[in-house]
Formats: structure tokens, sequence, C-alpha cells
């Protein structure tokens, strides 16, 4: 962890939006009707929830800024993607879902590092723990590959997972 002198804010180091090729993540998004959209750095970002460095969403826009960890982004985007047309038609900062579909857009999110250079899914768990996400094996990877079986339940019975548990870059209807 570094410690940024300007903001006096620690500094976590996870990958961020900097770290990657910009438009393979837009391309990437785009498979599912999101459109990437990018704010400048001492830009707020409109959509975000968290606020600082976080992904936003309205609509179909996903916000970031080049300082926004790949984990937000990617968290973001599965919300998109397992929410229903409904909430999405309305959707304006707040993703909410309940326990279950938060639990299947961390698996989801995982699973999207893969498709991103210079990332994949035990980055994404080191990341995700470094951020503070808690699960209750003690680490995302731990979840990831010993208790989240209904979470890979829960995407494939909506058609976002195959049966191999292969993403279809479907949005639930």
């Amino acid at each position: 962890m570094q410690f940024n002198a300007v903001t006096h804010q620690a500094i976590i180091d996870v990958l961020r939006v900097q770290d990657t090729n910009i438009i393979a993540l837009g391309e990437l998004l785009q498979r599912f009707g999101l459109i990437l959209t990018t704010v400048d750095l001492a830009c707020e970002i409109p959509g975000s929830y968290w606020g600082d460095s976080e992904a936003g969403l309205i609509g179909n826009q996903l916000y970031c800024r080049s300082d926004t960890p790949l984990h937000s982004v990617l968290h973001e985007a599965s919300h998109f993607v397992c929410m229903d047309s409904t909430r999405r038609a309305t959707l304006n900062k707040d993703a909410g879902g309940d326990f279950d579909e938060e639990n299947a857009v961390c698996y989801l999110q995982i699973l999207l590092a893969n498709h991103i250079t210079h990332f994949d899914c035990y980055r994404m768990c080191t990341d995700m723990d470094a951020w503070g996400y808690t699960f209750r094996l003690g680490s995302a990877r731990a979840w990831f590959e010993q208790e989240s079986e209904s979470a890979q339940q829960w995407l494939q019975q909506r058609g976002l997972l195959d049966a191999k548990g292969k993403i279809t870059w479907r949005c639930v209807s």
C-alpha cells in the first residue's frame, strides 16, 4: 500500500483501468450492451455508488477514470448483466439486488477477469481481497473455489453461464 501525499489517502495496489487496454475493455463490455465511458481524473465518476475511484452505472453507460480499479469496472458490469431489464431501464447508481444476486455478480466478475490482458481470476481474487471484499472462507479465491456453487447455479438458471460454466455473453432478460 502506498500513501498519496496530495489527497492523504491510501493507494491500494490493485490493477486499474490505466493498466489495461481501454479499447479492449470497452469491446468486452460492449458484448453485454454496455458502453464504457471514461471521465477525466479530476472529475467525479457519474453513477458511482461508493464515490472516489469506483465505477459508476447509469443506464447502459459504465463510467470510470484511469484510476478506477478493474475489479470495480467488472463488478458494476456484472451487476448490469445480472439485473432484469426492468431494473436496467431505470438504473442510476444503485444496482440493487439481493444476497444471491450479489454472489452471482462476484462470481461473474471473477470469470470476466480471464478475458482481460494481464488480468485473470486469481489476480481478480487478490484485488478483491486487497480492496476489502469479505467472504466467509476468508478470501475471494477460497470462496470462488470452494463455496460458489449457488452463485454458479444462479447464473446458469438465468442463462448467463452455460452447462460447462462458460459465459454466454447475455444479460438477464
